[in-house]
């Protein structure tokens, strides 16, 4: 009898240490490591925070003095209105007019709150496939390669751009304490992140699977995909790149691409040469360095959204074990996501685009059919 319990007790034990062990293996096998991710959470973390903000919550100071300097430098204070109390605006949604005038500085806002909902959805591509772990995704076969070696292309490009004004304008009025704060934690995040990149380079491929009808291992993952990123994210690019690159420089095959670039500033803080705009306010354009930082950061912002979206659409290849697939929508699913944001945003300040002249039908209509096309490949 006491044979029997003794039996019964050791395959008890055995049977506790193969599940544990089962366990230990399936986390260490599926799930990134746990630094990276607490790393990418409290950094990425703290800039969603950030970015919310300018979404939700334009011109409110939430960092003190370093945080006020940054928003007088912006000019963002003036449409953060808190006279009224908790009847007040602060700068949420509520402060989108449906008309634009000079007072109410409508594409100044457009540009503030949708460049916080593309710098939102940067945060929250490395975000969600964390906080939400995707299927069948595995660290050790690398289906989180693609997304984080872009993820470090893009804090290398937001901390250059940071970078280039602290050297310029933000040291020169006081304001560069903030976005080097920003720095140094997208800094760290990227430090990370390429240490455990360079660490799992070596990673097992699973076994093979059945292809799809006209699938290869060297195949994209998907043509529709690619073929709406192409349209959609690569008119995207041709505006993003002017903007960061030649801001208030008139493409003259965008219908009423000057009209835009009147609503949104662009002619005051970079006037053509030549043109009526910099005859007037060549010589206030320095006044207007905060509004040229905002425009060139949501362009920068759009850019980097882009290249997720085609890294998803062209860097990823099927791969023997389908593994691609999984790659792919860890990128589709977030910027399914990050797409809804920005279309919700161009859709509230339609309105008042419309009495500016500026028709945001056109955006609508390509932004949302990414929108959808990302978020069936995505999720289904």
């Amino acid at each position: 009898m006491t044979k029997d319990k003794n039996m019964k007790t050791a395959n008890e034990s055995l049977s506790s240490l193969a599940a544990k062990s089962a366990a230990e293996e399936v986390a260490n096998d599926h799930l990134p490591p746990i630094i990276l991710i607490f790393t990418v959470m409290a950094c990425s973390g703290f800039l969603f925070v950030y970015s919310f903000r300018d979404v939700f919550a334009t011109g409110r100071n939430i960092g003190g003095a370093y945080d006020h300097a940054y928003l007088t430098f912006t000019n963002s204070i003036a449409f953060f209105d808190n006279e009224k109390g908790w009847k007040s605006q602060q700068g949420g949604l509520s402060s989108i007019s449906q008309v634009t005038t000079d007072a109410n500085n409508m594409g100044g806002l457009f540009v503030r709150k949708v460049g916080g909902a593309a710098a939102l959805a940067v945060q929250l591509q490395k975000l969600l496939p964390l906080l939400f772990h995707p299927r069948n995704a595995r660290w050790k076969r690398g289906h989180f390669r693609p997304l984080f070696t872009t993820a470090v292309i893009a804090n290398l490009s937001v901390i250059l751009f940071y970078g280039m004004y602290i050297v310029g304008e933000l040291a020169a009025v006081g304001a560069d304490k903030l976005p080097k704060l920003f720095i140094g934690i997208l800094s760290l995040e990227t430090i990370v992140i390429l240490a455990y990149l360079v660490k799992s380079r070596n990673y097992d491929k699973g076994p093979a699977s059945a292809m799809q009808e006209g699938k290869t291992p060297n195949s994209i993952v998907s043509r529709i995909i690619a073929r709406t990123n192409l349209l959609v994210s690569g008119c995207v690019v041709v505006i993003g790149g002017r903007d960061l690159l030649f801001p208030g420089t008139i493409i003259d095959f965008i219908p009423r691409d000057d009209i835009y670039l009147e609503w949104t500033g662009a002619l005051l803080h970079s006037p053509p040469a030549g043109s009526p705009e910099a005859e007037q306010h060549g010589m206030e354009r320095d006044f207007f360095t905060g509004e040229k930082f905002l425009s060139q950061y949501l362009a920068l912002n759009m850019l980097i959204l882009c290249l997720y979206k085609f890294v998803g659409a062209f860097g990823i290849r099927y791969r023997n074990d389908a593994g691609g697939l999984v790659q792919a929508k860890m990128i589709w699913k977030a910027q399914a996501v990050g797409n809804a944001l920005i279309l919700y945003m161009f859709r509230l300040f339609s309105p008042a685009a419309s009495t500016a002249s500026l028709d945001f039908r056109w955006h609508l209509m390509m932004i949302a059919y990414e929108t959808l096309i990302l978020g069936l490949y995505g999720y289904l």
